[in-house]
């Protein structure tokens, strides 16, 4: 009972310090990830959507259920993830249609792949250039698209606006089917090579594609397209399909996020990223996306650390739910490394001192009682006998660990070896031997 009390005295305040290292560090373990986050993509037969819903099929893999919220585009969906109650975490975004400045609050995750402007025309129309369109009726794509975003910069750059052109805020099929009837002359399209709508165009006689001869000149003006090329007969060989190269510009898809989205669901996001988009395509070379490039925010930090590193060590070989929780308390080890390991290791001497010293204190009383049977005075011979007697008492009280019982018996012989030195100095014929303690 007293070596579990001598215990519970040295080691409960080196466990209540440690408990309250962890407590306190507790403070700073980030939340567990959401189980569920809504992406925002475009309309239901768009790319986006497409791509949306296998990014839902891959987080379901790891716990996360992934909500696709059908949008009419690219400025819809910023402004979907400006505003902190539309419950949408993550969006796709058509490239060149963010402004940093303002939307502080958004960050970029990784560009994706090139989406291709397609300006379709009808055949009869002579279009070497946008410059051609002027006084045309042209559908520019939906209100809120990132088609109508783009179409508007370019057709400002040559002087076309409402008074130099008839714009139409129409898109997808709508506007396909306008150019098909002849109600407009011209159409503007931001979609894969692989779209069906694009396919379904191209595979006209009575509406042609413009080839951006000066592409290179948009390029230099805005920096978030890009120059690329649909090589002659990519569609279809048989039906030599382009006729000819064709040269477009293009801006990248990106994901785009609030810059408070949970950085494990950041990896898992991307982890999607090289999944679907890690292949290449028409104008994307094998793992030449995702990337950081082609950004319209600023990259976050977790982004940039995947790009740097891949996947955290600990999603490598264990299911995210696991590797998520490891990754969050890693935090808890500070207490351990810089008190417990610290405590435990000073705690045993601790204890070993306490000990002993219910032992040695009493040879500091020892010596003096020895100390003053050294002058020899008889009077005072019988008060070191008392003294003794006393001490000799108070040490039969002492309990140590079985360990230390050695030592305890050391201090009782001793006492007895004092108490026969200072008998023997009360017979004058006797001789008595020092002590040292």
């Amino acid at each position: 009972m007293k070596k579990s009390h001598e215990h519970l005295k040295i080691y409960l305040p080196s466990l209540i310090i440690t408990i309250l290292g962890f407590v306190i560090a507790y403070q700073f373990v980030q939340p567990a990830p959401p189980r569920e986050l809504t992406i925002a993509t475009g309309e239901e037969k768009g790319a986006y959507h497409a791509f949306g819903l296998r990014y839902r099929d891959i987080l379901a893999r790891n716990g996360i259920a992934l909500k696709v919220r059908s949008t009419a585009g690219s400025v819809e969906n910023i402004k979907l993830l400006d505003a902190p109650g539309s419950g949408v975490d993550v969006a796709f975004v058509q490239g060149g249609v963010g402004d940093p400045t303002s939307s502080p609050m958004l960050t970029s995750l990784a560009s994706l792949y090139f989406e291709p402007l397609w300006v379709f025309h009808r055949s009869d129309l002579k279009l070497a250039g946008l410059t051609d369109l002027r006084g045309k009726r042209i559908a520019v794509g939906a209100d809120q698209s990132g088609t109508k975003a783009i179409a508007m910069q370019l057709l400002a750059d040559n002087a076309l606006d409402d008074q130099g052109a008839s714009i139409l805020s129409v898109g997808g099929e709508k506007s396909q089917e306008l150019l098909l009837r002849g109600e407009v002359e011209a159409a503007f399209f931001v979609a894969s090579a692989r779209s069906s709508l694009v396919h379904g165009l191209l595979d006209r006689t009575d509406v042609s594609v413009m080839n951006f001869e000066n592409a290179e000149a948009y390029r230099r003006i805005h920096r978030f397209l890009s120059k690329v090329t649909l090589p002659e007969g990519v569609i279809n060989f048989k039906a030599n399909i382009p006729p000819r190269d064709v040269e477009l510009l293009a801006p990248a898809a990106t994901l785009v996020a609030r810059d408070d989205l949970h950085p494990a669901l950041i990896d898992l996001i991307l982890q999607a990223a090289d999944e679907v988009h890690g292949k290449g395509d028409l104008f994307e070379e094998p793992f030449e996306f995702p990337s950081q490039k082609y950004l319209d925010f600023p990259i976050h930090k977790e982004a940039l650390r995947h790009f740097k590193s891949g996947p955290p060590f600990l999603q490598r070989y264990l299911p995210f739910w696991a590797a998520s929780l490891a990754d969050r308390m890693k935090v808890m080890l500070l207490p351990l490394i810089t008190l417990l390991f610290p405590l435990f290791k000073i705690v045993p001497p601790t204890y070993r001192w306490r000990v002993r010293s219910r032992i040695t204190r009493w040879y500091k009383e020892l010596q003096a009682v020895d100390s003053a049977a050294g002058r020899g005075e008889p009077a005072g011979l019988d008060k070191c006998l008392a003294e003794l007697d006393r001490i000799d008492k108070e040490v039969m009280r002492v309990t140590v660990p079985a360990s230390y019982a050695a030592e305890l018996y050391g201090l009782q012989l001793h006492i007895a070896h004092v108490r026969k030195r200072i008998e023997d100095m009360k017979r004058p014929s006797s001789s008595h031997l020092g002590f040292e303690a």
